[in-house]
């Protein structure tokens, strides 16, 4: 798995799992945004973390997507 986008309430978490997808990410966010993404603290909307898989995907990268176990809670 290159990348995993793990959804908690109105937010998706952004975590790089390998190489691969830690190289990709640099075509996508600024030299700025660098720290947050290797310390992995990058916070997403939904919508942008869905155009961001859908890049990813058609990349050919290898992706996980996991919904917190709190929203389950919710339902």
């Amino acid at each position: 798995m290159d990348i995993c986008f793990l959804e908690f309430n109105e937010w998706v978490h952004l975590r790089v799992n390998s190489v691969h997808g830690m190289l990709w990410l640099q075509t996508h966010f600024e030299d700025s945004q660098w720290e947050a993404i290797a310390s992995q603290q990058v916070k997403l909307t939904k919508n942008n973390a869905k155009a961001l898989a859908a890049d990813a995907t058609e990349a050919g990268l290898i992706l996980n997507s996991v919904q917190s176990a709190l929203n389950f809670s919710n339902s």
